[in-house]
């Protein structure tokens, strides 16, 4: 374990960002080629969703990594979330600009879908977390930024049940994921601490 945590912390954060990236690049490449099926736009979307919800998931494990399996993530956690904002707003740029593109259309599902109001409640939390991801805003906020990062967790449960709902009949992942995000937080906010003899 020693070796591995001599190795992450060689890592530069800059290559956590350009690798995290990178998978966006590739799949608007194949967006283009019509390598993403008969609907390469839903595709795009849905595949920048699960994304933004993977980067989510690996965000909340780091601290019951740690915890549980003595794995040190924490100098990547920022870069890790900002990445995941980076592929929600991805997964919200398709929405608007290549699936509905009309503006009266786009305030009418957010009123009228449930699934995307609770999309865009999420998205609105997370928000002033990637804002707020920086030394500046942590030395400026003190003991209110943690208070303010909070929101993940509303904003964590709101995108799986987002997901969960844009499934069309009953799917396992989605529920999953749901499950998943529910255990993290539960082992993330000390609700529920394993103990070892």
């Amino acid at each position: 374990m020693d070796g591995l945590h001599g190795i992450l912390r060689r890592v530069p954060i800059w290559l956590v960002y350009v690798a995290g990236m990178a998978p966006a690049v590739w799949l608007f490449f194949q967006a283009l080629q019509g390598s993403l099926g008969v609907d390469p736009v839903k595709a795009l979307e849905h595949r920048y969703g699960e994304l933004a919800l993977q980067l989510f998931v690996a965000t909340l494990a780091i601290s019951p990594l740690r915890r549980l399996a003595g794995l040190n993530l924490l100098r990547f956690r920022r870069s890790i979330g900002l990445l995941s904002f980076f592929y929600v707003a991805c997964h919200l740029l398709v929405w608007l600009v290549l699936d509905v593109q009309l503006v009266g259309q786009i305030l009418g599902d957010i009123a009228k879908r449930p699934y995307i109001t609770i999309g865009m409640v999420a998205l609105v939390l997370m928000l002033p977390l990637a804002l707020t991801s920086n030394n500046r805003s942590v030395r400026r906020l003190g003991p209110k930024w943690r208070q303010l990062h909070r929101l993940t967790y509303p904003a964590g449960v709101l995108g799986a049940i987002h997901y969960v709902m844009v499934a069309k009949g009953f799917q396992v992942e989605p529920l999953v994921y749901l499950a998943v995000i529910v255990t993290l937080l539960v082992l993330r906010t000390g609700s529920w601490r394993l103990r070892f003899a």
